[in-house]
């Protein structure tokens, strides 16, 4: 089965039983796949197993912005893809509240992950899903889509803020469910005038770590948040602008 397939190239990834991993994905790097992302789904939850705990972003920056600042948690869709737009309308997934960085969770910890991000005025900061990552020494899998979408870096910068980052602070509407509706002020990133480039964090990191490999057609990486985020923000205190470039 494709599904098997799957989850023996994952494990020589390095991924295992019990792991907690956030997944950045491009379904159709994988080549011809019938109902690529519940294939995919199932092959990470059944690898990660009853101890273990699989994260997506659930972003929604392109149609929460400033001339819409409205997000309904239970129907805002993903702007990140079409497995990560799946994973937010899977049966038991958690999403965490935010009005454009919120992630989705299932599994033993999912809870845990999602529960504070409410409490945030910024898209990555302490309480969000990205930083209890991190600090719970998770894992982060780019499936076919490199390493230019890791909005975990988005957390590295929070902690080092380099003049680039945020933009003017928004309020925006966000419907909870269909008897609540609140207003909430945040922080949004700005990036005026520069672009991302997180492609740069290999030139960073040590061959031991991350892992490099495919499944099935795609070129998959799989990097250790704690040292990544570490190194990454070593970088970063000497170079505040390593990871962009200006547009």
């Amino acid at each position: 089965m494709v599904k098997d397939v799957i989850k023996s190239e994952l494990i020589g990834l390095g991924l295992k039983k019990g792991d907690k991993v956030l997944v950045h994905a491009s379904l159709k790097s994988l080549g011809k796949l019938p109902d690529a992302a519940k294939t995919v789904t199932d092959a990470f939850l059944e690898l990660l197993g009853n101890e273990g705990t699989l994260l997506m972003p659930a972003l929604s920056y392109s149609s929460v912005t400033k001339e819409n600042p409205f997000f309904d948690w239970g129907h805002t869709p993903s702007c990140v893809g079409g497995l990560s737009e799946y994973f937010r309308t899977r049966t038991g997934a958690i999403r965490s509240i935010h009005p454009t960085h919120s992630v989705c969770a299932l599994g033993k910890e999912a809870g845990h992950f999602t529960e504070s991000h409410f409490n945030e005025r910024t898209p990555v900061g302490s309480n969000s899903p990205f930083f209890k990552l991190k600090q719970a020494k998770g894992k982060v899998l780019f499936l076919g889509c490199g390493l230019k979408p890791n909005t975990s870096m988005h957390g590295v910068e929070e902690l080092v803020t380099p003049p680039y980052l945020f933009g003017e602070e928004r309020e925006y509407t966000l419907r909870i469910s269909s008897d609540e509706t609140i207003k909430k002020t945040y922080v949004p990133h700005g990036f005026a005038g520069y672009i991302q480039r997180y492609d740069r964090l290999l030139d960073v990191l040590d061959p031991e770590d991350y892992g490099i490999g495919k499944v099935l057609e795609a070129e998959v990486y799989l990097l250790d948040c704690q040292v990544f985020w570490k190194k990454a923000a070593e970088v970063l205190r000497q170079d505040p602008f390593y990871f962009v470039d200006r547009a």
